[in-house]
């Protein structure tokens, strides 16, 4: 009887013995916190915004495209691109034969008419002396006297027309009207060019600009006097403010964009031709934090990012605005600081005083926490 007893209790007493580890292995289970590994991103400084930039060149202000007044066949051209010239600096010349020879012939044809009203002058004073005496009528000495007045009007038209004569020798020759430097040469000796065609293009010394081409989405946040950022290729420590004078009022029929022009205040390391970047903020720009998208979830309707103690290591919700969408994340105008620690991703995870551990022992900023973007 005494073994039957034993072998009731022996298994009676392990299953007791069972249940008992394994009360105690399930309540140190639920004691031991779940510790997650995270990645975060570090809240650098805010951004100012949504910001245009576009690439440009320098101009000057008052560009003059110089041709001759009159057609003909170039004989010489004097001037190079890139050469500095002065106002009355001669630049090209044509050939002046013809109008030399217009020129001759209308010194003889004043020197004619000039001829014919002296004689009408003698007939007129002949007329007027008989007159006096009776010995010649009233209407010979009106025909004199008109005689006398045709002679001087065709005196005077031979006097004008050497006059353009001698202009138009002189306009054979090309000269500069302001000082400046040449950027363009658009004719070569030999060739016939007509009256007012391009010869030579001179930049005129003064103020500069630079010209930007700004597609339609973006031209309205560019008007006359609006300050903007320019800097250099060239010189990246050359940076200046500029101010835009000028905006196309159409847009060019084949870019589809507008001609805007950027005044620039005065400096020699600024020169013609520089490649330069028009950086704009837009009117209702405003500082944000940019956060990867996945450090934003949403909760009750809200906006929210779990932020990590640094002392705890524990995460702790916040409720965020989001501004908008930049190229690199979104923008968050309220709800962070800069410094903060925020769970860049795995946000359905987390709850209220969890504990995390760092993945991979990193804090990403904003920048090394955003996937670049797809490749085409």
């Amino acid at each position: 009887m005494f073994n039957s007893q034993r072998h009731i209790w022996t298994p009676l007493v392990i299953a007791v013995s069972l249940g008992a580890l394994v009360g105690c292995a399930e309540e140190r289970q639920a004691e031991a916190p779940v510790v997650r590994p995270v990645k975060v991103v570090e809240v650098a400084a805010p951004d100012e915004g949504r910001v245009l930039q576009y690439s440009g060149s320098v101009k000057a202000r008052n560009e003059i495209a110089l041709g001759f007044r009159v057609n003909g066949k170039i004989t010489e051209r004097l001037v190079d691109v890139g050469q500095r010239v002065k106002q009355g600096d001669l630049l090209a010349r044509l050939d002046p034969v013809d109008y030399e020879l217009s020129e001759r012939q209308s010194e003889a044809e004043l020197a004619s008419a000039q001829k014919q009203v002296e004689i009408t002058l003698l007939a007129l004073k002949r007329a007027q002396i008989l007159q006096e005496k009776s010995a010649a009528s009233q209407s010979s000495l009106e025909q004199s006297q008109l005689a006398h007045e045709q002679a001087v009007s065709s005196r005077d038209a031979a006097v004008s027309a050497l006059e353009q004569a001698r202009n138009q020798v002189a306009y054979a020759e090309l000269k500069s009207d302001v000082d400046g430097i040449v950027t363009a040469a658009n004719a070569e000796a030999g060739q016939v060019v007509a009256t007012g065609s391009a010869v030579v293009t001179v930049a005129a010394d003064g103020a500069k600009e630079i010209e930007i081409a700004v597609p339609e989405s973006d031209i309205a946040e560019f008007r006359p006097g609006k300050t903007v950022a320019a800097s250099f290729w060239s010189n990246s420590g050359l940076t200046m403010d500029g101010t835009v004078r000028e905006v196309a009022g159409s847009a060019d029929r084949q870019s589809r964009t507008f001609a805007v022009r950027v005044s620039l205040p005065d400096d020699p390391r600024v020169l013609l031709g520089m490649t330069a970047t028009v950086i704009a903020k837009t009117d209702d720009a405003n500082p944000a934090f940019v956060l990867p998208l996945g450090a934003v979830a949403k909760q009750d309707g809200k906006a929210i990012v779990w932020l990590v103690d640094r002392d705890t290591q524990t995460v702790h919700l916040r409720e965020i605005t989001v501004s908008g969408f930049a190229e690199d994340g979104v923008r968050i105008s309220h709800g962070l600081d800069m410094g903060d620690l925020v769970v860049a991703a795995g946000t359905q995870f987390m709850r209220e005083d969890m504990k995390v551990r760092l993945y991979q022992g990193g804090v990403q900023s904003a920048e090394e926490a955003t996937p670049p973007p797809a490749q085409s």
